[in-house]
């Protein structure tokens, strides 16, 4: 039951933009899992969720973490680490490391699983990130901008 309940909160935080614990209790009874928020609270823990902002400008949960298994604070360290500026051009995002940080800042970047990131090219000290659009590389700017700052 915990694995599908698992699965479950997922899913629905993939699809809605949910804020709170009571929301997510609240999503869960309506899938038919009958949850407390001491359950949903606990199920965040061990899922390793996070809030972050979303397009919207709400907080939400995220799951970040990458399929290995690693958790997703060591890659946002790896990010702040090397991380030096970025700026735009169109719909590609270029991000300035420290010498040498480059190929390990994308990898964190492909590791944490940004869905509006196609993919990451990394030489000795930039990276360049094709994004879907221009609206998702502003998106992306700001999750980076929140995760260095923090």
């Amino acid at each position: 039951m915990k694995v599908e309940r698992h699965s479950k909160i997922v899913e629905l935080i993939g699809k809605y933009e949910i804020e709170t614990q009571e929301e997510l209790a609240e999503r869960l009874n309506e899938a038919g899992f009958n949850v407390t928020q001491a359950t949903v609270s606990r199920d965040i823990r061990e899922l390793k969720l996070t809030k972050m902002q979303s397009e919207s400008g709400r907080q939400r949960y995220m799951v970040l973490e990458s399929p290995r298994g690693t958790s997703a604070i060591k890659y946002i360290r790896i990010l702040k680490d090397g991380y030096m500026s970025m700026d735009m051009a169109q719909n590609i995002l270029v991000i300035k490391t420290v010498s040498g940080m480059a190929m390990a800042v994308a990898a964190a970047l492909d590791a944490i699983q940004f869905h509006e990131i196609v993919g990451c090219i990394a030489g000795d000290d930039t990276i360049m990130c094709a994004i879907r659009s221009v609206d998702d590389t502003i998106i992306v700017m700001e999750k980076i901008k929140k995760m260095v700052e923090d």
